[in-house]
């Protein structure tokens, strides 16, 4: 059944043709390639893709995520906000800075002189014109949610295809067996909450943000507010600080969001709401990397998570 869908995914996301080109042979948006290329079709149109690039700019943290899980380190990286490359993904320091996801620096990226930019509609369709203009460009339509859709898409523009299927297969596997043995563990299947103080409120995590679709991979349970059951957005939703009690859980996971998420963080940690719940008094409590947990999306992210659900629930 896990294969099906991902050739399903596969099937309905990417297609692929191999064309013998010659040197600056024009492709479908505007841009030129050398050498022989491949067609993929994504959310702005159709577009010629180098067979190998080998000077690729990501402009989005799943993309970053996605290229160096396949191998691929890029030469350029937008970075989300005011906040760095991602961390989790060890030395970044050879990889150029271009910008923000909302803006990035086309300067700085047609400087790097790339073969393939990776982007995404949903952040930056106004730049897809002069994107294209300095290499090919493929974009994904949205975020988050369609987080394995763009991974497999991503994939085969950097001629990864069946390396990113076979990674996001043994995820899947990885995932299916680690609730497995929690909930045969714990003999039932434990709720699981997620929580992120951000800089203004505190959100919880629903079974369509990328940490609780890595959650639902799993088999795992959520608590009932967290199911955001007949919700049209069930990524996430919030709660006040008076409210902070009714995110608990049988395991509640935790996180900020930059400085002044910390800093509420701290305030509302250390306040009896919080002491109340029943994981807190379980001690089944755990802070965990912002970065890997919400902004991370991607298949090494994901593990991450993994790594995060078997070394804190695990006996």
């Amino acid at each position: 059944m896990r294969n099906s869908i991902i050739a399903g995914l596969l099937g309905s996301v990417v297609a692929i043709g191999l064309t013998a080109c010659g040197s600056s042979d024009p492709v479908s948006d505007g841009g030129e390639v050398e050498g022989e290329t491949r067609t993929v079709e994504h959310a702005m149109g159709s577009t010629d893709v180098p067979v190998e690039p080998e000077r690729v700019v990501v402009l989005d943290t799943d993309k970053i995520d996605t290229a160096l899980s396949l191998g691929v380190t890029p030469v350029g990286a937008a970075r989300a906000g005011e906040t760095e490359l991602p961390t989790y993904l060890g030395d970044l320091s050879d990889v150029t800075v271009v910008g923000t996801l909302t803006d990035p620096d086309l300067e700085a990226i047609d400087r790097l002189d790339p073969d393939l930019i990776l982007g995404s509609k949903f952040r930056q369709e106004e730049f897809y014109d002069e994107l294209s203009e300095i290499a090919p460009t493929v974009f994904t339509e949205n975020v988050g949610i369609t987080w394995k859709e763009n991974f497999l898409l991503d994939g085969e523009a950097l001629g990864k295809g069946e390396e990113a299927q076979e990674l996001l297969e043994e995820y899947e596997s990885r995932a299916t067996d680690i609730g497995f043995s929690i909930a045969t563990a714990a003999g039932a299947s434990p709720e699981i909450s997620i929580v992120r103080f951000m800089p203004d409120h505190i959100r919880f995590y629903g079974p369509d943000g990328f940490s609780g679709i890595v959650v639902g991979d799993t088999g795992l349970g959520r608590p009932e507010l967290q199911r955001l059951e007949g919700a049209d957005d069930r990524r996430f939703g919030e709660v006040s600080p008076e409210e902070l009690d009714t995110v608990d859980g049988d395991f509640i996971f935790y996180c900020a969001y930059g400085p002044d998420g910390e800093s509420q963080l701290t305030e509302y940690t250390s306040g009896p709401l919080w002491e109340s719940m029943s994981a807190v008094e379980a001690g089944q409590v755990h802070a965990v990397d912002d970065e890997v947990w919400m902004t991370g999306i991607g298949v090494t992210a994901a593990g991450m998570i993994l790594d995060d659900l078997e070394t804190y629930i695990l006996p």
